[in-house]
């Protein structure tokens, strides 16, 4: 008996031998599940590392672990630490916002913190607009109206907080501050004002300020191109790259639209900057060379109104307003096109499959893939409503939520 443990020992070494030998270690390599401490994740563009986890659910859908109720609003989730932080407004009655901390898996609220801020229901629902951003020990999160705290994310109670609108005295874009803080390094950058607000993290001391016009509504993007270090600012009427270590300009374009709505984030790579906007407007890619940006070209193949594109593995996938679309970004070749999700949003695992939330809270899932769209899962996981927000998936869980304040979990663990 025992001869045969060992013999049965030594095939099993002898097959992984041989498999390492032909196929390598990366075969056996398991993906880690992974954190999402900010919007659009740690690497800033709508995609997570993690791929172990599963979509063949069957008719019944996937596993629904918690459901909150948590006020009127568009924040997106963040996913740190075992825990969720998320964002709601209470509605025209109370005008307060509040920010909420839950276990990541059993939807247990460990924390809330609530302040005075009107609704803003211009035109549509309303409610809170920015995602909170996590880092380290400590979670920072704006109001449309510009108030600012730093709190703690084991308690939530308040580190610093500052006023920006009264204190910087800048001029309120149409539907107020909608960019989420970005940590870089020991500074937080804001877009807010005509290209960008830095604070210190620790203390919420201005670093560097650009001027005090209307801003745009995207989240400020880090990027390097030339060795070179930079912050991408989407304002209301250009994109503007600034140094970080003092906020001067490096390159601008003008990019003029309705409204002065410019929402969704540019997707930088190599030496191209792509943006989008919505209200008819299209989108174009531009190349920087010598501190110049020159458009390469310009269509209205792709119409972010709000959600970003994705890029992954050489194309282009987004909404265009309410149709779903796959672009070649060299030059705007459309490849298909679905109507089907209505103004939906998008996330992406390393392995491409895509995560969306249709704009009726369906969740779908499909492969990337330039040749056609087909759907691998889908299940309505949130009430038949208005939902534009970005959903998360983060170790093993996906959260969503919609306009009306309805935060679900489920559980898609490998």
């Amino acid at each position: 008996m025992e001869l045969q443990k060992v013999v049965k020992v030594y095939m099993l070494t002898l097959v992984f031998g041989i498999c390492l030998s032909v196929f390598g270690p990366g075969l056996y390599t398991v993906a880690q599940a992974a954190d999402w401490p900010n919007y659009r994740g740690p690497d800033h563009n709508g995609i997570t590392s993690e791929i172990d986890w599963k979509a063949n659910w069957g008719g019944s859908g996937p596993k629904g672990l918690w459901k909150k109720s948590i006020g009127i609003g568009f924040s997106s989730m963040t996913v740190a630490g075992g825990r969720v932080y998320a964002m709601g407004n209470t509605g025209k009655k109370t005008n307060q916002d509040i920010v909420y901390c839950f276990d990541a898996v059993t939807g247990e609220e460990k924390w809330k913190h609530s302040y005075p801020c009107s609704l803003g229901a211009k035109y549509y629902e309303g409610g809170t607009l920015t995602t909170p951003t996590v880092d380290g020990d400590r979670v920072y999160t704006l109001s449309k109206m510009g108030t600012f705290f730093c709190l703690n994310a084991a308690d939530g109670k308040v580190i610093w907080q500052k006023e920006l609108n009264k204190d910087m005295r800048n001029d309120l874009p149409t539907w107020h501050f909608a960019g989420s803080p970005l940590v870089v390094g020991d500074m937080l950058v804001l877009n807010i004002g005509d290209a960008g607000l830095a604070l210190n993290k620790n203390t919420g001391a201005t670093i560097w300020a650009n001027g005090q016009g209307k801003c745009g509504y995207a989240t400020a993007v880090p990027f390097v191109m030339g060795g070179q270090r930079g912050l991408a600012i989407f304002g209301k009427d250009s994109i503007v790259a600034v140094s970080p270590n003092d906020g001067k300009k490096l390159w601008q374009f003008t990019w003029e639209t309705k409204n002065d709505v410019n929402a969704a984030d540019p997707i930088i790579y190599d030496k191209y900057v792509f943006i989008s906007s919505g209200y008819g407007r299209g989108c174009a890619l531009l190349e920087i060379n010598a501190g110049k940006a020159t458009k390469v070209w310009e269509s209205k193949v792709m119409r972010n109104h709000f959600n970003c594109s994705v890029l992954y593995d050489g194309f282009l996938y987004g909404f265009d307003e309410s149709e779903f679309k796959c672009i070649v970004p060299q030059d705007g070749t459309e490849k298909w096109g679905d109507k089907g999700l209505g103004k939906g949003s998008l996330m992406m695992s390393a392995d491409g499959r895509m995560i969306i939330m249709s704009d009726k809270g369906e969740l779908v899932i499909a492969q990337a893939n330039p040749q056609q769209f087909k759907v691998v899962a889908r299940a309505q996981i949130l009430p038949k409503s208005k939902c534009w927000t970005t959903p998360v998936l983060a170790n093993g869980k996906i959260y969503a939520r919609n306009a009306a304040g309805d935060l679900v979990c489920v559980d898609v663990g490998g």
